[in-house]
């Protein structure tokens, strides 16, 4: 797995992948539906529990605005344990609120991207981002 996709919106979901796929970024993605999820997969609790912790996503894209456990809240746990902290997480959300930006760089978001709403815009701006953080941003080993 290269990118973690934490989506509930389903047309977003589909929108991303097929952007990161098309646009050969990557086709190694999982998708979850919400942070609960989220937290269960990458810290291997719950129906992941088999899954090795060691093995992290290259790249996080996470919405803001989801049920259980909301995006802000998934960030802080993912960068305040020394295992998760260094994987780059992209907030990719309809908020264009300031305070959502504000907490989420507050929190550790390595990048935060506003969905365009135009369809062409949208996998563009997804596999631009995609090909940045999985190709050439350098991550300390």
């Amino acid at each position: 797995m290269e990118i973690l996709l934490v989506e509930d919106n389903k047309s977003d979901a589909e929108m991303a992948i097929r952007a990161l796929t098309k646009n050969k970024v990557s086709d190694k993605i999982v998708h979850l539906n919400d942070g609960a999820e989220a937290l269960e997969f990458i810290f291997c609790t719950g129906k992941y529990a088999e899954r090795d912790i060691r093995q992290l996503p290259k790249l996080i894209l996470l919405d803001l605005k989801m049920p259980k456990v909301n995006g802000i809240e998934v960030l802080e746990r993912l960068k305040s344990d020394p295992r998760t902290m260094r994987v780059p997480v992209v907030i990719l959300t309809s908020s264009k609120e300031n305070p959502d930006l504000e907490k989420c760089y507050a929190k550790g978001a390595n990048s935060y991207i506003v969905k365009p709403v135009e369809f062409v815009a949208y996998v563009k701006a997804v596999a631009e981002m995609g090909n940045y953080w999985t190709s050439l941003n350098q991550l300390p080993l």
